[in-house]
């Protein structure tokens, strides 16, 4: 299993005033990285259309962080999006950021791959026109299926 892996630049926008990446921006980076998914592998208008047409949405119930090392204005990170847990009418998504290694240049020093952030969401598969949880849909089954982490399925039915 390979994570999908979404690389962006940290823009001034990001940071806060001590210079490093603000807290909940990293939230905001993990629905980048998941919307990114969708638009990378379904089209550009594949997310919007399964809201606004097909109706299924996917809110968060739950999300948490952990946080390792600063990113920097400046930084380039790697966001991996796998999926932890396929329950029944939800997915548990995690996510890891990483400052993206840079080679050694006249200027700098060569820098490391370092883990900035570990996070995961939880977001139950929504009828959005009743607000009710439902299965995932084939589709998204299949959209997620090469990212699912070994040994995570979980009440899935037959």
């Amino acid at each position: 299993m390979a994570p999908f892996v979404l690389t962006l630049p940290v823009r001034f926008a990001d940071v806060d005033h001590a210079g490093i990446v603000y807290y909940p921006r990293f939230f905001h980076f993990f629905h980048l990285a998941f919307e990114e998914l969708f638009r990378q592998r379904l089209g550009a208008r594949a997310y919007v259309d399964l809201l606004d047409r097909e109706r299924v949405g996917f809110p968060a119930v739950r999300a948490e962080a952990d946080y390792k090392h600063p990113l920097r204005f400046g930084d380039t990170m790697e966001i991996e999006v796998s999926v932890a847990r396929l329950g029944g009418r939800s997915i548990t998504f995690r996510y890891r950021v990483f400052r993206a290694a840079e080679a050694a240049t006249a200027e700098r020093a060569a820098v490391a791959r370092v883990e900035a952030a570990v996070g995961s969401v939880v977001c139950a598969v929504t009828d959005l026109s009743r607000f009710v949880a439902i299965p995932a849909p084939e589709k998204v089954l299949a959209l997620i299926a090469d990212l699912v982490e070994p040994a995570t399925v979980a009440d899935r039915p037959a």
